[in-house]
């Protein structure tokens, strides 16, 4: 249990302040292009230090066809669904629908794998959804337009995309492929079927020598890409992808803390409210198992 507390502590923090630097990336460089140099140079740098480590796992050659599904998934098509959205949605209202993933998680793992999530998944899922939108209630207020449901569809997309690369990573696991040689083939193929959208839409290359960008793109291709994706798909290894995805919704909790430091986040009730549901709903969706067996006892005694 003590591993599991730490990769999930772990996939929060990291993932939670990637929102830092993704504000790095914006400038003259393509959205994709941003994409594909974060990947790009993450693979480049993953997969060598585990061949030189002895790490890689050695695979079968459909093993790799699965590798270009998750690439596609998880590591390029769904950051551009992402990043797209943001065009139409604040990020506050991209991280509610991206807290759909635990939805779609557990209703992937029944409709795939035929394993049904117990009662608490749906309860915590509902109650995280509930506290983000408590959270940043007031930054909607206003935000429906006509291009509101572009954005939607977009955010929606992604998420989608982002629940079937964990079944995949559900089948990596069951096969016995540890989650960094999944990673890091995986990346590859991410990387490659981003340069391929680029060559076929014509986008030119750009780069950024502003310092900023290279320590931001460093940042989010390392502990951002590397150790957070190793983090994330280790624990759908260990506790399922219907438990582990609940970290998404802490997210936005880590990026208002961070948020009440440097930007002063003023915590309206409505808000700690919404964050106390979230906390609550986070306790069932890593509790939930053991306190199914525990009613289960109870029942029959």
């Amino acid at each position: 249990m003590g591993i599991n507390i730490f990769l999930y502590i772990s996939v929060v923090c990291i993932w939670g302040t990637t929102w830092i630097a993704l504000l790095g990336q914006t400038g003259e460089v393509p959205i994709v292009l941003s994409v594909f140099y974060r990947f790009a140079l993450a693979s480049i740098l993953f997969l060598p230090t585990l061949y030189l480590l002895g790490k890689l796992q050695r695979v079968q050659s459909r093993d790799h066809f699965f590798f270009l599904l998750q690439g596609l998934c998880l590591f390029s098509i769904n950051y551009l669904f992402f990043y797209n959205a943001s065009l139409y949605l604040v990020s506050g209202l991209i991280s509610v629908i991206f807290a759909a993933a635990t939805i779609f998680n557990a209703f992937n793992q029944w409709l795939i794998w035929k394993k049904r999530p117990p009662v608490t998944i749906y309860i915590s899922s509902i109650l995280g959804v509930i506290g983000l939108l408590m959270l940043f209630w007031e930054q909607f207020l206003g935000q429906y337009n006509s291009e509101f449901l572009i954005g939607i569809a977009y955010a929606l997309l992604g998420t989608y995309c982002f629940s079937l690369g964990n079944m995949i990573s559900v089948r990596h696991s069951a096969c016995g492929i540890q989650p960094w040689t999944s990673i890091a083939y995986s990346m590859i193929y991410g990387a490659i079927i981003l340069l391929m959208i680029m060559m076929f839409t014509g986008v030119e290359w750009v780069w950024d020598s502003r310092s900023v960008y290279w320590g931001t793109l460093l940042y989010l291709a390392i502990p951002g890409s590397i150790l957070g994706f190793t983090a994330y798909l280790s624990l759908v290894g260990r506790i399922g992808a219907d438990q582990a995805v609940y970290s998404t919704v802490l997210f936005p909790v880590v990026a208002l803390t961070i948020s009440t430091f440097v930007e002063d986040y003023s915590w309206s009730i409505t808000a700690v409210v919404g964050l106390f549901l979230i906390l609550l709903g986070v306790l069932l969706a890593l509790k939930g198992n053991y306190l199914r067996r525990y009613f289960l006892k109870i029942s029959a005694s």
